[in-house]
């Protein structure tokens, strides 16, 4: 499949202008400090528990690189075996053609509402917005989706979308806009925990018991049997895959593995890098339709299950840059990073922030916007995402190799650094005009601006340092030779 780059956020500025709000507002800052550094704290606990973690972690890299160099095998094979089990199969190039798919086979059940999984691939695509379009109302079901939607927010962390609120927040939004989408929040809603819980789930009871329709995205996907599986915490998830007559899963290509063997290293791997847990609480898995199971068997009469492009396979075909397609969507590289601390997810303009936004977003959706050239440099390359991540995708290493892409594009600040940096070849090849800078720069120092013209993008962030009196290589002479 060729790629169509997904579509941004109309106005979204690049991450440094983003980044730059961002680290001003404190109660964003707060809240992100207190939740990265509380679940990283519990994952780094639930980890210590397996002595064999790393070879988990090996075993989790083999199988998705073997998965990744024979995808298109696997998923012939997937789809035979989802059509074998009464689903049906949909291909979807880009965004808009998914979109099309899912709205077309939601209008043919009747219905103008749906009721939705946490799914990544379904923000990447924007279905909501897409379906909206067409008068076809999505709800939410993620405790966290729920509270953004609400919000009229954006997610800006992959495992907990509403990271950014506080609970007081939380409950002025559900005393505020409950109503509109539904049931109403409680009387004197209050912002303990279990009150936002409880109005959360009375609203959503009543979604879940008219729904017809329900869209999922998946874990895995098990090319072998056709199996699709869902892992999460709160049980919404298996409410919208058990009670709906009709199930739409919008996934990405990378998520299969080949069989049942593999799918149990990533059972292991990803509650504990994600939540911190040694198992998740719901893990539902299903194959194809309950019709052609048994006659009167659990789940959907119907199941469609939309296998994404949206820029995979162009990201497929880069040695380096394929890697970040093993992401099992853990999200554990978020919590540890020092930019997406202080930063926000929203900053990343796109629905996978932090490190590995920063690598997976430029690839699906190209380097073409000023956002997407901004994120490869969205990184101190301090390494800590990869020393968590659970299948070993070198983050950095990727990082400077989008880096190296986008200074190859050019533009006016691409010309002046490789200009300047062709200079200083030439100056450090040769010593004796490298001695007459030094003592140049020694003797004007007085001079010198704290601001170099053509610098701002340094400066803005960084002081030069202060030039010493004289050269060290004069100052050798008198006081060592």
């Amino acid at each position: 499949m060729s790629r169509r780059p997904a579509p941004v956020h109309l106005g979204m500025p690049s991450f440094p202008r983003a980044a730059a709000e961002a680290v001003h507002d404190r109660t964003l800052r707060a809240n992100l400090r207190h939740a990265t550094h509380t679940i990283r704290g519990k994952r780094a606990r639930a980890v210590a528990e397996l002595d064999d973690w790393d070879r988990l972690r090996e075993a989790g890299k083999r199988i998705k690189d073997h998965t990744l160099r024979h995808l298109d095998v696997y998923l012939e094979q997937l789809e035979a075996a989802v059509t074998e089990a009464g689903g049906a199969v949909h291909w979807a190039e880009d965004a808009a053609e998914a979109n099309r798919i899912v709205t077309a086979l939601v209008k043919e059940t009747g219905e103008r509402e749906v009721v939705k999984v946490k799914s990544m691939a379904t923000q990447e695509i924007g279905l909501n917005e897409a379906l909206r379009a067409e008068g076809i109302a999505a709800y939410e079901t993620d405790l966290a989706e729920l509270i953004v939607q609400l919000g009229d927010d954006r997610p800006s962390h992959i495992l907990v979308p509403a990271i950014h609120r506080n609970r007081r927040e939380i409950r002025d939004i559900f005393a505020d806009r409950m109503g509109q989408w539904g049931r109403p929040a409680p009387a004197g809603l209050g912002d303990d925990p279990r009150e936002l819980a409880e109005a959360a789930r009375l609203h959503l009871r009543e979604k879940f018991l008219r729904a017809k329709v329900a869209v999922s995205g998946a874990n895995f996907m098990v090319a072998e049997t056709g199996t699709l599986v869902v892992v999460e915490s709160e049980g919404n998830g298996r409410m919208c895959l058990t009670l709906p007559e009709t199930l739409i899963s919008v996934v990405g290509v990378e998520k299969t593995v080949p069989t049942w063997r593999d799918l149990e290293v990533f059972l292991q791997t990803l509650p504990r890098s994600s939540t911190a847990e040694r198992m998740n609480p719901y893990t539902s898995m299903w194959t194809g339709t309950a019709a052609a199971r048994a006659r009167h068997g659990d789940g959907p009469r119907t199941f469609h299950l939309v296998l994404l492009d949206n820029g995979r396979t162009t990201a497929l075909a880069d040695e380096v840059g394929r890697q970040a397609l093993r992401c099992i969507r853990c999200s554990a590289c978020l919590n540890v990073c020092p930019v997406y601390e202080r930063a926000g997810g929203h900053a990343y303009g796109s629905v996978y922030p932090g490190p590995i936004g920063a690598i997976l977003s430029p690839q699906l959706r190209g380097i073409g916007s000023d956002v997407d050239a901004s994120l490869p440099y969205a990184s101190s390359l301090c390494g800590a995402c990869y020393e968590v991540c659970p299948v070993a995708i070198d983050i950095p290493e990727v990082l400077v190799h989008l880096r190296e892409r986008v200074a190859a594009r050019g533009g006016p600040g691409h010309r002046l650094e490789k200009a300047v940096m062709k200079t200083a070849g030439w100056v450090l090849d040769h010593p004796g005009a490298l001695a007459a800078v030094e003592r140049a720069a020694s003797r004007t120092r007085a001079l010198h601006p704290d601001r170099p013209p053509g610098a701002g993008a340094w400066t803005a962030e960084r002081e030069l340092p202060a030039l010493p009196p004289e050269p060290f290589r004069d100052w050798w002479r008198k006081n060592r030779t």
